[in-house]
């Protein structure tokens, strides 16, 4: 159905038309009384009036192949999105093959809160898998939270961007060396990096120091990775160092995760 303003549109054209069509019947009169002459003019009128009644029949073919267009760009989307989800299931089966001493159990992302989208997600394992509170979840890319509630089927994850400032994780950042402990509690949400506090001031920590679970009080192994040193800052008093850490993660979107068990 056409809206009142297309409906408008098509009076004006076919107005249009119809004084079109008098003056090239006037033209013609006057052709027929001066001769031949007059018959490259007449020709020249026709075409631009053919090319009037055809206007509105291309338009439509045109938007047709503009909406074809779309359709085919909103498929191809869809078909690389598809394969980027079975690429990184293919890399989370792959884990299996390096975790020699706990017992991978990898999941599905049921669902997130948009409203708090970087602390918490829902997974499709849960006590009938052996999943159990405080157990660690990886992927591809590394640490990215524990598990914190158990049910029959499924499982809460708390990640690690979470802005919960009760939940806190022991890492070690490896520099020169050495490992040095701290404690990772808080994210940057406007910078997108992870934090890392309780590091001394006379530790020499460099950019680019790597940052791994430490295993400390945990039920998850030392050794995965977290992320990498960014920035170092010193608190207000100079007593002692925050790093920003930047992972490889990327927390906006994740649709598959391993949860590492303890081996029986």
């Amino acid at each position: 159905m056409y809206s009142r303003k297309k409906k408008k549109e098509m009076k004006i054209y076919y107005t249009c038309l119809t004084v079109v069509l008098t003056l090239l019947l006037v033209v013609s009169l006057l052709i027929s009384r001066e001769g031949n002459h007059k018959y490259n003019v007449l020709k020249n009128v026709s075409m631009t009036i053919d090319k009037i009644i055809m206007y509105p029949f291309t338009a439509l073919n045109q938007d047709k192949g503009k909406k074809q267009s779309e359709s085919e760009l909103i498929q191809v989307n869809k078909n690389k999105e598809l394969e980027s989800e079975i690429q990184e299931l293919k890399e989370a089966l792959e884990l299996n093959k390096t975790l020699t001493e706990y017992e991978p159990v990898n999941a599905t992302v049921l669902s997130r809160n948009r409203s708090y989208w970087f602390n918490t997600m829902t997974i499709d394992k849960g006590s009938k898998s052996g999943i159990e509170e405080n157990m660690a979840v990886i992927t591809k890319n590394g640490f990215i939270g524990k598990i914190t509630k158990v049910y029959a089927n499924a499982s809460e994850v708390k990640l690690i961007t979470s802005d919960d400032l009760n939940f806190k994780v022991s890492v070690a950042i490896r520099s020169n060396g050495i490992d040095y402990y701290a404690i990772m509690n808080g994210y940057d949400a406007e910078k997108g990096y992870i934090k890392v506090s309780g590091i001394d001031k006379t530790t020499v920590i460099n950019k680019g120091d790597i940052v791994v679970t430490s295993g400390l009080g945990e039920m998850f192994p030392a050794g995965i990775y977290v992320g990498e040193v960014e920035e170092i800052t010193s608190d207000k008093y100079n007593l002692s160092k925050t790093l920003s850490i930047k992972t490889k993660q990327n927390f906006h979107n994740i649709h598959y995760v391993t949860v590492l068990k303890v081996k029986e």
